[in-house]
């Protein structure tokens, strides 16, 4: 099971953007008479230009400096964003302002990058005093290897207590897979380093493996000079190189403070605008069409392989087969008003109240019967790794046609290599595509949506 970065890591960066837009709303209505519409627009300047300049993107062996390059290309977007804004709405009594001199407008930015950054390194010096008084706020690693590299990365561990890794053990001769993999799991070890000189391949790719089917993080070791044609994600803990398999979008802070922000307000708009009216008329017309409830919920997996139950608008009879057997072609459990349901996808809208409640999101993979999970996680090789994030109402892999019955291996190596993509691959903007190709593609009509 893939652990948690930390109790309360998750809201850090979520409570550090709304700390800074408390700052810079305070200083702007203290310093000036400015009114709230140029407040809610420096806001979301302020937002839209952290995600390009990955403000919020600061990691426990982030180096000072890169702390203060990011303060000052900050400083220099949002001044230009300030200036634009004033520029455009200046003229207009919408800003209700008085201080459309130019420095005026450098002061204030300056005040708030200043404050800004003095709050931003002080969270950052307090983890840090924070991991070595209480030692908390860790994570549990192992190195597999030998060599110099190996050695200078176990002593970055214990030497650098405020970075927050706890080394619990180094395998340098022991290289046995199933001592290594218990090891991992009696431990509840979060990370795992091999070094690349020293590891074989074939022990490489079975870590590897058993890894990404426990929702363990692998990091590698490279040798010092060598260049890697792999696109893997480079970092630096002081002078030694550390790569990463896989870069998941969606585990920075900022980036599922955002989608969830999103998966709630679209939610909301559909239930409040469209499943308010809807469902009271599909309740009535279900049960008039077949005995039974109104709704289907199933138990599934979903983040971190955690068992919650999807909801449903009832599509099928009352069957004993419900929790072990997909809908198939023609299924005879189907009901008249089921095949419309189905063939619209308005069956799946209840799952709107599962991304509310926050055990789904608009967009990620689908989430499987626990039969199908319990059969493809040992046999279909990554099957777990789209378990990393939360399972969607609709995902990339049904946009390319990956969707409904599973009749072959092939359906569902496709489908894992759709969801792995969108995985490392994520960005609002390719959420948004995937919303409105699944819009068009429900009107148009879909081969496997029965």
């Amino acid at each position: 099971m893939k652990k948690k970065k930390g109790r309360f890591s998750r809201f850090l960066n979520p409570t550090l953007i709304i700390v800074d837009l408390l700052i810079i709303i305070i200083i702007i209505s203290v310093v000036s008479s400015a009114g709230p519409f140029l407040l809610i627009l420096l806001s979301f300047s302020w937002i839209v230009i952290s995600t390009f300049t990955r403000f919020y993107q600061v990691f426990r062996f982030t180096p000072e400096i890169k702390i203060f390059t990011l303060i000052l290309i900050q400083y220099l977007f949002f001044t230009l964003s300030f200036f634009a804004i004033i520029g455009i709405f200046g003229s207009t009594e919408l800003l209700n302002n008085k201080f459309l001199e130019v420095n005026h407008i450098l002061s204030l930015s300056t005040i708030i990058i200043i404050t800004v950054g003095a709050f931003k390194f002080f969270v950052y010096y307090l983890l840090l005093r924070f991991r070595v008084v209480f030692g908390g706020n860790y994570r549990k690693t192992i190195i597999i290897g030998s060599g110099d590299e190996t050695k200078f990365l176990s002593n970055y561990f214990n030497d650098k207590k405020e970075a927050g890794f706890k080394l619990k053990k180094i395998f340098s001769d022991e290289l046995n897979i199933n001592t290594i993999t218990n090891f991992i799991l009696k431990e509840g070890i979060d990370e795992v380093y091999c070094c690349l000189t020293t590891v074989n391949p074939e022990m490489l790719n079975q870590i590897v493996n058993f890894a990404e089917s426990n929702l363990k993080e692998v990091k590698f070791i490279p040798s010092y000079g060598k260049v890697y044609s792999k696109k893997l994600v480079y970092q630096n803990y002081d002078f030694i190189p550390i790569l990463s398999l896989r870069t998941i979008h969606l585990e920075d802070p900022f980036n599922s403070f955002i989608k969830r922000c999103f998966d709630v307000l679209f939610s909301l708009l559909v239930i409040v605008l469209f499943l308010s009216w809807v469902t009271p008329l599909l309740a009535i017309l279900i049960k008039i069409d077949s005995k039974g409830p109104i709704f289907f919920k199933q138990k599934r997996n979903g983040f971190n392989f955690q068992e919650f139950y999807c909801y449903k608008f009832r599509s099928m009879k009352i069957n004993k087969q419900a929790n072990i057997l997909q809908a198939t072609k023609n299924d005879f459990r189907v009901t008249k008003l089921g095949k419309v349901l189905r063939k619209f996808s308005l069956d799946e809208l209840p799952q709107f109240f599962n991304v509310l409640i926050g055990d789904m999101s608009v967009v990620g993979p689908r989430p499987h019967m626990i039969k199908e999970n319990e059969k493809y996680k040992t046999s279909i090789d990554k099957f777990m790794v789209r378990h990393y994030v939360r399972p969607g109402i609709t995902g990339l892999a049904q946009t390319k046609g990956f969707r409904g019955e599973i009749e072959t291996d092939e359906d569902i190596i496709n489908r894992i290599k759709q969801d792995i993509f969108y995985i490392e691959n994520w960005s609002f903007i390719l959420d948004i595509k995937i919303i409105l190709v699944t819009i068009f593609n429900i009107f148009r009509g879909e081969k496997k949506a029965y």
